[in-house]
């Protein structure tokens, strides 16, 4: 059996799809900035996501939209530590910190976070010591290691960077003595990919999809804006629930998204449909 082990436990995969909900505690995140920035309101919106279906709330303290400013080690666990402390031990949901920096990772699962969801993009040792420590899940990114907004090219094509960096992540890790049963592959959806790109990994998501747990973060994306002519990132969910579809059915075990109670619907009829347990009426 496949499974996606954290500090409180664990994910079995391939009985179904899990959801992570999306809690943005900054004032410049891409789609939804500022909405959730004071820890009351944050901490109110996870707790709906979670009543939506919610397995995961994954909290972030940075934006990773083009052109955002870096945020310091200090300036996220400020954010974070009162949400945070709203929150974890009062939730049945797995608690997710989505950040690059060791020290607040180091805050997070002190404070009782289950997750750290990395989109650095390269192996950093110090993070790697921090979740070995603490037993977390890690979840780890394709992002180029470039400034957000910067694309690159892929001289052997996306599918042959992703599947290279999976290969060079999973490695590490074992030579850390990281079970790979902790590690999370995320191919990158949006970051250092052109629309082009990003259509060709969707088409193609069961050749970087192997026996790791897999998760896909394509909720309001500039390439689905781009595919629906589409401007507002908060009016790309009848797109964003297509693409999960697609994800899902090609073999992603993990969803992250911002509409949450959409995508468990739309997961629910998947599964059904799947399962041949349909009842209605």
């Amino acid at each position: 059996m496949r499974e996606f082990c954290y500090r409180r436990g664990r994910f079995l995969l391939g009985e179904k799809p899990y959801i992570m909900g999306i809690v943005n505690v900054t004032p410049d995140s891409f789609s939804d900035g500022g909405k959730f920035f004071r820890a009351e309101k944050a901490a109110e919106h996870a707790r709906s996501l979670e009543n939506q279906g919610a397995d995961i709330l994954d909290f972030g303290a940075m934006s990773t939209r083009p052109g955002s400013s870096p945020v310091t080690p200090e300036e996220e666990i400020k954010r974070l530590e009162p949400v945070l402390s709203e929150i974890v031990g009062k939730t049945n949901a797995v608690v997710s910190v989505d950040t690059v920096n060791p020290e607040t990772a180091e805050f997070a699962l002190r404070l009782g976070a289950d997750i750290i969801n990395d989109v650095s993009g390269y192996f950093n040792p110090s993070m790697a010591d921090t979740v070995k420590k603490y037993g977390a899940g890690w979840i780890v990114t394709h992002t180029g290691c470039v400034p957000a907004g910067t694309v690159l090219e892929y001289p052997k094509g996306v599918i042959y960077a992703v599947n290279e960096f999976f290969s060079h992540m999973t490695a590490q890790c074992e030579q850390y003595g990281i079970d790979k049963k902790f590690l999370c592959l995320d191919p990158g959806f949006g970051f250092a990919k052109t629309v082009d790109d990003n259509i060709e990994l969707l088409k193609n998501l069961e050749a970087v999809i192997s026996d790791t747990a897999f998760l896909t973060g394509l909720s309001r994306k500039r390439f689905i804006g781009a595919l629906t002519n589409e401007e507002k990132a908060e009016k790309r969910l009848i797109g964003t629930v297509a693409a999960d579809i697609v994800a899902v059915m090609k073999g992603s075990d993990f969803i992250r998204v911002h509409d949450v109670k959409e995508a468990r619907q739309s997961l629910d009829v998947l599964a059904a449909i799947r399962n041949g347990d349909i009842h209605y009426g």
